[in-house]
């Protein structure tokens, strides 16, 4: 580290150019086919542009095994026009564009920093949208390519104006300012190590702080190495220390090759105690890869991030939850074994994927952050954030025992506040009676989700269920329980940006309709039978003991009434840990689901991102799932709907898309 204190850092011209052509991202796939054979579309526009661009259509999951400046050969090439996917391998970078354009919410879903990392390679210089997803903006400004809201940009980039890097940092904090104006996070911190940022103390006065702004306070870096600060108010900027930093296969390997280009080969990490790498996103790909991918070396390019992973985590000696060695399969997805094993109220967990906010579950401060600042925190132990806004959700009422967490933030997902990105950037904190009700595997759901939301982070204040939780799972003494969940609830008088009050007694079972999970809607009002080829239960959302008891109570149901799987569906059950597979054992849900005729997989995160069985592989098919999104491709080529693991097991028995009418599902109520 010594090297960084010495190494030469400045910071960007004070204006720029963009030189290129800009590339509109328009609903019609002719438009976009047009521009890339040559044709600049007049603005301002007479067209819709494409909104709710996912990363998954930026860069698909396969394009991610790449780890490199290849990545620039690729962007946008999942991107859905119409029913077409009109842009090709290298098309954006023959094209000449250094401008790019499109409409709300753009980068939702994954954290993965190879989208804005394959722009950037591909020439792109400014991504401009309505509004940009909080971890895609996030990882832009890391990585030095710049974003906008200002749609009067793009006729000053076609007159060849110099722009003022002002343009781009007006209304950022002063930490993000000065990252914009270094061009990315590691040459800030470069500056920042030599003393040469300037760093605003935090010293906001007494108020009512929400619970996130309590956890945010006690984890603030202060002058002179302190921990802590007494208060803070939404829009204050800092450090953050974390007390846990997790990444896994899909972004290990490309921040650890930032880290030894940029840092050393052969440079320690900070506390590698307190860091943890995750084997469980590709463990089954060579079985749903297709030959097409297979033939373009893309499974060999997936077992290299395997191998990358297992040699930087040996030579830093970190802790690697890797594949099993007796079968296949992997120890347990990441966000499933961080809320089993590691997150404890109170603490501010970051890992290297959107669903981070799993563990809000028990009261953590828990979210999701990209490749950059991996491996920043690798060397400073913290992160950098601007204190959010919270939006309360207030969950009223019982709901009915075939409506759980999932038809919950179903609901949620499909309201205008929603949709229209308000929430995006914001804390989702949960409570209510509904709330109150639920164990946490159930919460989980709802803070797994924050992400489709485009929040922060969820949090549910940590109650009687999280004590309980932690003397089980940890196992803990209840004193010792008690004392971790102390104090951390929001003050009396917290400012909140939105409430939002949800009765859950009048909900229903939900579905999210294929494309996107903001597409919700009640099961019932479908407008004809939907015939499934495929029903899968799992991932991180729904692969927990919890979800477990709701898919064993419908099958269970079924062979009562001498009825099993349908015969035209197969119906995949796959754990999210191993602790969650020996608890069916226990329960003897692994007979249930056998006799029922589901098949049982080992843990990974498989078919939630098309690396395992579960997963489309025709168009013409059609699956429901338990996951928690559902972007164009995402789950392969098929058509995808969403929906709770009742239903999802009911599905699956039925043939056809249907709520469960049966019991109220084992430990789904208290």
């Amino acid at each position: 580290m010594a090297d960084l204190a010495q190494r030469e850092v400045r910071r960007r011209p004070a204006a720029v150019r963009f030189p290129g052509r800009v590339l509109f991202l328009a609903e019609d796939p002719a438009l976009v086919q047009r521009q890339l054979a040559g044709e600049d579309l007049p603005w301002p526009p007479a067209f819709p542009l494409r909104s709710d661009i996912s990363t998954d259509e930026i860069t698909p999951a396969h394009i991610c095994f790449y780890f490199d400046q290849t990545l620039g050969d690729w962007p946008y090439t999942g991107l859905k026009c119409g029913e077409e996917f009109p842009i090709t391998r290298n098309a954006v970078h023959n094209g000449g564009f250094s401008v790019c354009v499109s409409g709300k919410r753009r980068g939702k879903g994954s954290s993965r920093e190879q989208s804005p990392y394959a722009e950037l390679c591909a020439g792109i210089q400014l991504v401009i949208a309505e509004n940009h997803e909080r971890i895609y903006k996030q990882n832009c400004q890391n990585l030095g390519l710049l974003t906008a809201t200002d749609f009067g940009l793009i006729a000053r980039v076609r007159r060849g104006e110099e722009i003022a890097l002002a343009e781009f940092t007006r209304g950022e904090d002063a930490i993000t300012r000065q990252i914009i104006e270094y061009g990315g996070l590691f040459p800030f911190n470069v500056a920042r190590l030599q003393g040469k940022v300037d760093l605003p103390a935090i010293s906001t006065g007494p108020r009512a702080m929400t619970l996130a702004e309590k956890i945010f306070a006690r984890h603030a870096t202060a002058a002179g190495g302190r921990l802590g600060v007494s208060y803070v108010q939404p829009g204050d900027a800092g450090f953050f220390r974390a007390d846990l930093r997790f990444s896994h296969e899909y972004v290990t390997p490309m921040a650890a090759i930032f880290f030894d280009q940029l840092v050393g080969p052969n440079e320690p990490v900070n506390d590698p105690a307190s860091i943890v790498f995750f084997r469980d996103h590709l463990t089954f790909l060579d079985e749903v890869i297709s030959p097409q991918k297979r033939a373009m070396g893309l499974l060999d390019l997936a077992t290299q991030l395997k191998f990358k992973q297992e040699e930087f985590a040996r030579q830093r000696g970190i802790r690697l939850h890797g594949e099993l060695r007796d079968r296949k399969g992997s120890e347990g997805i990441c966000h499933s074994i961080v809320l089993e094993s590691y997150a404890l109220p109170g603490q501010i967990v970051v890992g290297s994927d959107s669903h981070t906010p799993h563990s809000g579950a028990i009261g953590a401060l828990a979210f999701g952050i990209g490749t950059t600042d991996v491996f920043n925190s690798w060397i400073t132990h913290d992160v950098r954030a601007r204190v959010p806004e919270s939006v309360q959700v207030v969950v009223r009422g019982r709901p009915a025992a075939n409506v759980t967490a999932k038809d919950i933030i179903l609901a949620l997902l499909r309201m205008d506040y929603v949709k229209s990105g308000q929430a995006i950037g914001k804390v989702i904190e949960y409570g209510g009676e509904a709330v109150a009700a639920m164990n946490v595997d159930e919460r989980a759901t709802l803070t797994n989700m924050a992400a489709e939301i485009g929040g922060f982070t969820g949090i549910v204040a940590p109650d009687a269920k999280a004590v309980e939780f932690l003397m089980e799972r940890r196992g803990m003494a209840r004193a010792e329980a008690e004392a971790c969940c102390a104090g951390l609830k929001s003050d009396a008088g917290a400012e909140y940006a939105q409430v939002i009050e949800l009765d859950a007694a009048s909900l229903r079972p939900m579905v999210a309709l294929p494309g996107d999970p903001g597409k919700g809607m009640f099961l019932d009002e479908l407008p004809a039978p939907v015939r499934i080829e495929i029903a899968y239960g799992g991932t991180c959302t729904a692969g927990k003991k919890a979800d477990m008891d709701m898919y064993a109570a419908v099958l269970a149901d079924a062979l009562r009434s001498g009825r099993k799987v349908a015969a035209h569906v197969k119906f995949y059950l796959q754990f999210g840990s191993q602790e969650t597979r020996e608890y069916c054992r226990r329960q003897g849900y692994l007979e249930t689901f056998q006799k029922a005729g589901a098949i049982l997989i080992e843990p990974s995160c498989g078919a939630c991102i098309n690396a395992g069985p579960g997963a489309t592989s025709q168009p013409e098919q059609i699956a429901i799932s338990a996951q928690n999104r559902n972007f164009p491709g995402r789950s392969g080529p098929g058509q995808l709907y969403l929906a709770s693991p009742l239903t999802v097991a009911a599905s699956a028995v039925a043939g056809v898309i249907t709520a469960w009418g049966g019991a109220a599902a084992a430990g789904q109520q208290p």
